[in-house]
């Protein structure tokens, strides 16, 4: 199973402040460029997986968006939450994530049995475990013109120098700079 990352950080590194706001995400960069319907190429990725990983913190901060079933922008995809401390979605989750707690190495077994081919991973602390399992094939980073300082980064502590090769850049007008690499474990 290909197992993919599509996320924004800070130039420094970070996915969100200290205290998990990414408010910085909607100020950051040229705010007077007209993007149009410009989205970086998400809905291109989204088209291409059939399910998600993500960490509780993920889950919460989506949760906390109170999004309305037209802002709802992950379909029926199957959206697995990775949690040892929470057993159930909360209640304007409920029926669109589904809770897991346990090996990883054996959730992605299970996906592949029922057929699934192309996980988005998403989550700090999700994106490094599943990287430190040597199960990352791709990472997409998008990286927002603000120095935060400090804050959750991105990535932590590998089990050894991971390469990331076949760069491609893409600019675009309100200053972000996207990346993609594949990931090399050897």
């Amino acid at each position: 199973m290909k197992c993919s990352v599509y996320i924004a950080t800070s130039v420094d590194g970070f996915i969100a402040k200290s205290d998990g706001n990414v408010d910085w995400l909607h100020t950051a960069g040229n705010l007077d460029t007209d993007m149009g319907t410009e989205d970086m190429g998400f809905k291109s990725f989204m088209d291409s997986v059939d399910c998600m990983v993500m960490g509780r913190k993920c889950m919460e901060m989506i949760s906390n968006m109170n999004l309305t079933p037209e802002q709802w922008f992950y379909g029926d995809m199957k959206i697995i939450v990775l949690s040892n401390t929470i057993k159930e979605a909360p209640d304007n989750l409920k029926g669109k994530v589904e809770m897991y707690s346990g090996d990883i190495d054996n959730l992605i077994k299970i996906l592949k049995k029922e057929g699934f081919k192309h996980a988005y991973i998403d989550g700090g602390k999700t994106i490094q475990s599943f990287i430190n399992l040597k199960l990352i094939d791709e990472i997409t980073l998008t990286r927002i013109p603000i120095l935060l300082g400090e804050g959750i980064p991105l990535f932590g502590k590998t089990f050894k120098d991971i390469k990331l090769e076949q760069a491609k850049a893409s600019d675009y007008a309100n200053d972000f700079v996207q990346v993609k690499y594949s990931v090399n474990y050897k």
